[in-house]
């Protein structure tokens, strides 16, 4: 069974909700889009106080070329633009929308008849990507990169691959897994849709050998219809789906350390969600508005898969499966390994939105913290070769020009490092803090 050749951890995976089919969430009173939702520059509104909106309708346009419009998912009036608490637990700009009811804008085909390629031969690789790039789609697997930029590579730089990245190694999340059981011919034509916007004649859709049902059904229906599709079975291992680690197990090729990006070893690397979205918003007219989202816990009354709009608060999510419970020690935006704790219950639900996850006091208790052993376990479960140790000890001294010359960049916030230390060090927290201090004095560098 392939995997990626270093280090890796292998935590519970408390797939809570990986029967549960995916429900629609009801609609908010108030519906909050914060501009930020993308990596890169944030949306910029182009709508007022007192102005009608629709589902679908653009309510931010791109703030760059490496940014991506915001749209309503609900239709309403804007009650104000203000600011908004995101998960990322800082004030950032936003709209706010009352609802009222549920008008769609004309041009989005709702019906469930499926469209392939072969029904729109005329679509050129140019139209594609212009299309996933007014629709606002983004890497739907938390990066929120967007999609449309991964398609136009730097001079030089052919891709040979397109490569989904359909393995939901966090814990307890299960969206990903249940849009592939739900969604398995839309998926399909969104790989062929990014295989073609990316002038690439091979795909592979990576899933985890945890997903046996995702796994048949979508090997069934690739070899049936789409022969350059290869369904790559890994390995259960976390962090699977970090793009260098499934590049690694899928074709086994190493991505340099940055500034070094995929598409320098040939792959184009997208999320199966993101896949679903383009296939969405090439061959139905539909922009980005909504997504699936996770809700779990142990000590929630009924974890689910919901479809949500975005905007949708979190805590409405919550209300529906069963209330938060008494025994809440924390909730996280995302999956317990590279989630944030969140400051309140009523975020709003964004692109990046994989999940909501509620531990218990038990679960959400920190270990005291004890002095370092010289074990290296740290060492050994870092999927990138760094010496997490070495790094978060010289972090917490200040000592920039050491992490920066032990290639803390590289490091990408797994949590392996601090999930294995037997003495509860925060790795990861000095860690996280070392590399935004270090990418920031590398900017001012290059900046003068």
């Amino acid at each position: 069974m392939k995997s990626f050749k270093i280090g890796g951890v292998h935590p519970a995976e408390n797939k809570l909700s990986a029967a549960e089919p995916i429900k629609v969430s009801r609609l908010p009173e108030v519906a909050v889009y914060p501009m930020g939702q993308h990596i890169g520059a944030p949306a910029k509104p182009v709508v007022n106080k007192g102005d009608k909106v629709k589902v679908g309708t653009m309510i931010a346009e791109a703030g760059g070329f490496v940014s991506a419009p915001i749209f309503s998912g609900v239709s309403g009036t804007v009650l104000k633009i203000d600011t908004v608490v995101d998960a990322s637990g800082y004030a950032k700009p936003a709209v706010y929308i009352k609802v009222e009811g549920d008008d769609w804008e004309e041009s989005i085909d709702r019906s469930d008849k499926l469209v392939t390629l072969k029904e729109k031969p005329e679509l050129t690789a140019d139209e594609i990507k212009d299309k996933i790039k007014n629709a606002g789609v983004v890497g739907m697997g938390g990066a929120c990169f967007p999609t449309h930029v991964k398609l136009c590579p730097p001079p030089g730089q052919v891709p040979q691959w397109v490569i989904i990245n359909a393995v939901e190694c966090e814990p307890y999340l299960t969206a990903d897994h249940r849009l592939m059981l739900e969604k398995a011919d839309e998926i399909l034509v969104g790989v062929d849709l990014l295989m073609k916007a990316g002038n690439v004649e091979k795909g592979f859709i990576g899933i985890e050998e945890n997903k046996p049902d995702a796994i048949q059904l979508l090997t069934e229906k690739a070899k049936a219809s789409y022969p350059k599709i290869e369904i790559v079975p890994l390995k259960t291992k976390y962090p699977q789906g970090g793009e260098k680690q499934l590049i690694d197990a899928v074709v086994g090729r190493q991505v340099p350390a940055p500034p070094a990006i995929p598409v320098n070893v040939g792959a184009i690397v997208q999320n199966v969600g993101t896949a679903f979205a383009v296939y969405e918003a090439v061959m139905k007219n539909k922009p980005l508005f909504e997504r699936v989202v996770t809700v779990t816990g142990k000590s929630l009354a009924h974890p689910s898969n919901y479809l949500t709009r975005m905007g949708t608060p979190m805590s409405l999510l919550i209300e529906d499966c069963g209330g938060l419970p008494a025994d809440t020690g924390k909730v996280i935006g995302g999956g317990p390994m590279m989630g944030k704790a969140l400051i309140n219950i009523d975020v709003p639900i964004c692109k990046g939105s994989s999940g909501v996850l509620i531990l218990n006091e038990k679960e959400a208790r920190r270990g005291e913290e004890q002095p370092c052993i010289r074990c290296a376990k740290c060492v050994s479960a870092c999927p990138m070769g760094l010496e997490p140790y070495l790094l978060a000890t010289a972090s917490g001294k200040r000592m920039w020009d050491k992490v920066e010359s032990e290639d803390i960049t590289s490091c990408i916030e797994c949590g392996s490092c601090q999930f294995t230390c037997p003495s509860h060090r925060p790795l990861l927290d000095n860690i996280r803090m070392g590399k935004q201090t270090v990418m920031g004095i590398i900017r001012s560098r290059q900046a003068k």
